[in-house]
């Protein structure tokens, strides 16, 4: 007859306890970054209910991949059938291959990059050895599709960053202060509709009167988008920031008078940690505008970027034309989605707020 060690069943049981512990401690980021489908796999693997996981694994990944393969199957059906100025509608193949050329066309050109660079070291070698000053010449050849991603990327968190120093200090101004909440209040309401083709003509003047020398640190075409980031992005952090500030707990506020709090120890101490939660959410959405701003204004004003990237293949008008304009599409969506989970991990790493 055997004989069951109860030492051993504990021993098994407390294991188990620490596998799904570590599992569902790792649930929370994979939630930040969009793989909760993990979650279920793992706790099956472990023994969790195997039916009952894989349910979960058909919710959060097989469903999402059911409707991605319902949409390319459509798109591929329906694409052809559109005829255009251009040719056909292009479907998922003809825009997955203009992909590889794009990615071929980066390839060579940072080919002819590097023999640009080679020749000018080797010219420069033999003008330092006969004594006379060598010329260095930057390449200037069309920016790449990764070259202007990278430009696009840069300039909103540059929009981003100038919008969340003005945004901030204002929203707890206005969170704390009745005062400066009715003075901001008209500024907030009527700019904040404002669209960003129109800021741009203004921005652009600006900049061109105050910014003459474009030997500086920042060139006057990534200035004028960024800032027209800046202007439209601001307000959801503003408005989340003065609406977190302003609801902190009543008991908060009057500990921190018994106390004597000094002013910038209440915002350190007491207003920034009670209302992060709702300044992230005015971060997320501020970065979210702003990525969507700076394609317009890279379009309209023929800016370096994603924009001014799909302006000049839609001017461009070849065969290939559309394939790369929807390449873009796609990417500019995908790079809104990373730049929303990247706002989430860092709120999540300041905050307890459950709030996707």
């Amino acid at each position: 007859m055997t004989t069951v060690d109860p030492d051993f069943d504990a021993a098994r049981e407390e294991r188990r306890e620490r596998i799904f512990t570590r599992i569902n401690k790792a649930d929370s980021w994979f939630k930040v970054f969009g793989l909760a489908w993990l979650t279920p796999i793992l706790r099956a693997a472990a023994g969790d209910n195997p039916r009952a996981q894989m349910g979960e694994i058909w919710r959060l990944l097989g469903v999402p991949l059911a409707a991605i393969a319902v949409f390319l199957m459509l798109w591929g059906t329906l694409a052809p059938q559109v005829q255009t100025s251009l040719g056909a509608i292009p479907g998922p193949v003809q825009v997955w291959e203009q992909v590889g050329n794009l990615h071929a066309d980066h390839e060579r050109q940072m080919d002819r990059a590097a023999s640009f660079y080679e020749r000018q070291d080797a010219r420069n070698a033999e003008l330092i050895a006969n004594g006379e000053e060598p010329r260095n010449r930057v390449f200037t050849g069309a920016p790449t599709f990764y070259q202007q991603i990278w430009t696009s990327i840069k300039t909103v968190f540059f929009g981003f960053l100038l919008a969340t120093v003005v945004a901030v200090p204002l929203g707890i101004a206005a969170g704390l202060s009745v005062t400066a909440n009715s003075a901001l209040n008209p500024i907030i309401q009527i700019f904040k509709p404002v669209s960003p083709l129109a800021w741009l003509p203004i921005v652009s003047i600006v900049v061109s009167a105050v910014y003459t020398n474009d030997d500086g640190w920042f060139e006057k075409s990534f200035l004028v988008s960024a800032i027209t980031v800046t202007l439209c992005s601001l307000w959801p952090t503003l408005i989340n920031t003065a609406l977190g500030v302003a609801s902190i707990d009543k008991d908060l506020v009057n500990v921190s008078k018994v106390l004597k709090m000094g002013t910038w120890t209440k915002i350190t101490k007491l207003v920034l940690p009670s209302a992060l939660p709702l300044i992230f959410t005015g971060l997320r959405l501020s970065l979210g505008v702003g990525w969507m701003v700076l394609i317009a204004a890279e379009m309209l004003a023929q800016n370096p970027g994603l924009g001014k990237f799909v302006w000049d293949e839609f001017q461009n008008g070849s065969s290939q034309s559309l394939a790369k304009i929807m390449v873009a599409v796609f990417t500019i969506g995908i790079i809104g989605f990373l730049l929303d989970r990247l706002m989430y991990a860092i709120q999540s790493m300041f905050t307890f707020s459950n709030n996707r």
